[in-house]
């Protein structure tokens, strides 16, 4: 009799289980956007602080250039000092940059912004000028700053670097009307949406499409907590962190690049070499048969920018000279840069001595954009195994 009753229990645990964890599940889901939401706006409201505080000291300064320069160095080093990431040159240029392009911000629904904004022409929404002075009485603490940004920082710096004041306005109101994350964000800027609906003869029908994501563009809570510039405001560790994470690529791109065929022979890993006084590393250095060449590959985390180029012209300049055996080619680079939301692949064959090799070397080496896919699938598998190690 006991035993029945406890198998009823169970099946009416069974019948409503379903719904009381779907109900946590979306009630934790949501604290946790929440939880970003109100983190991202404390800090975006912080970093406009600190842009107006800059600004402030610049012109107080007797040579406002040079001041600011050396004011803005000292702070990156004080300040990185004291709280650790998040406070290098750069990204308190950005902040400056931030307070100087919104130094006036005036409160305005999403739907009065993109109405104003939804047909880009020379008639403009309100520029920051004519928008009324926000006085330092008003701004009396964070809470109230960070009122007049609705967007994270994360959207904040993708708009920094548009140069036409009239695409950020376009932009920042499209993204808070359809609530884009900064992937769509980030894809529409790069896909000209703002200059594409200024030549479209449908307007609205093109703004309707913009609002549509594409798979990639979903953000999931996990993501947003996790938002590389949230973990630096707060000064967490990321709980993979980069170092593991260019460790894990290294070891996966070396076993793919093996499983290509033949042509590629490993030679070393995390190589030193040593240029001046200075000490360095390669992080894969493959010989290409068929080319008869060494191939020297630099993993990046982050962005691809004009000083890996510079790094890696370096690193072939040293491996001609001193790996490079009679007989064979000159060594070719490839630059891989893992950045947060895609994977770039650049080989670097500006050394070779005519474009007859070049277009030799690039119909013999795997294409760049096979590299970004693998290089992608890798990293999405590494940080997922890392997540659900955690759990």
């Amino acid at each position: 009799m006991a035993q029945k009753k406890q198998k009823s229990e169970v099946a009416k645990l069974d019948a409503g289980y379903g719904d009381v964890l779907s109900s946590m599940v979306e009630l934790l889901e949501e604290a946790r956007r929440t939880s970003a939401r109100a983190v991202n706006s404390i800090m975006t409201a912080t970093y406009w602080e600190i842009g107006r505080r800059i600004v402030e000291l610049e012109q107080g300064g007797e040579k406002r250039a040079e001041y600011g320069k050396v004011l803005v160095e000292r702070l990156a080093s004080d300040l990185t000092s004291r709280f650790g990431r998040g406070f290098s040159k750069r990204n308190l240029a950005y902040m400056r940059t931030f307070f100087l392009l919104w130094p006036i911000v005036q409160t305005v629904s999403a739907k009065s912004a993109t109405k104003n904004l939804q047909t880009p022409s020379e008639n403009s929404p309100t520029s920051p000028a004519e928008l009324p002075i926000v006085t330092g009485e008003q701004l009396t603490s964070l809470a109230s700053i960070a009122e007049r940004f609705p967007l994270p920082w994360s959207h904040y710096v993708k708009l920094l670097s548009l140069d036409d004041e009239k695409a950020r306005k376009f932009y920042e109101a499209e993204a808070l009307h359809g609530g884009w994350s900064v992937r769509q964000l980030d894809r529409q800027i790069g896909s000209k949406f703002y200059e594409r609906t200024l030549l479209s003869k449908n307007k609205a029908n093109m703004l309707q499409k913009g609002t549509e994501p594409q798979p990639g563009d979903l953000v999931t809570p996990e993501e947003q907590i996790k938002d590389p510039f949230v973990l630096e405001f707060l000064d967490l560790k990321d709980e993979y962190s980069e170092n593991d994470l260019e460790d894990a690529l290294i070891h996966k791109l070396e076993d793919f690049l093996l499983e290509l065929g033949s042509d590629f022979t490993f030679v070393g890993r995390q190589k030193r070499l040593r240029i001046g006084d200075e000490w360095y590393r390669i992080d894969l250095l493959f010989f290409h048969r068929r080319l008869r060449c060494l191939v020297v590959i630099d993993l990046k985390i982050g962005k691809f920018t004009h000083a890996d180029a510079g790094q890696m012209h370096m690193y072939l300049n040293y491996a001609a000279e001193h790996w490079t055996h009679d007989g064979e080619n000159p060594p070719v680079g490839l630059i891989l840069c893992a950045e947060k939301d895609a994977a770039v692949a650049h080989y670097s064959l500006e050394g070779l001595p005519n474009k007859v090799m070049a277009s030799e070397y690039k119909l013999a080496l795997p294409e760049e954009k096979l590299l970004e896919e693998q290089l992608e699938r890798t990293k999405r598998a590494i940080e997922t195994q890392a997540s659900s190690n955690e759990k």
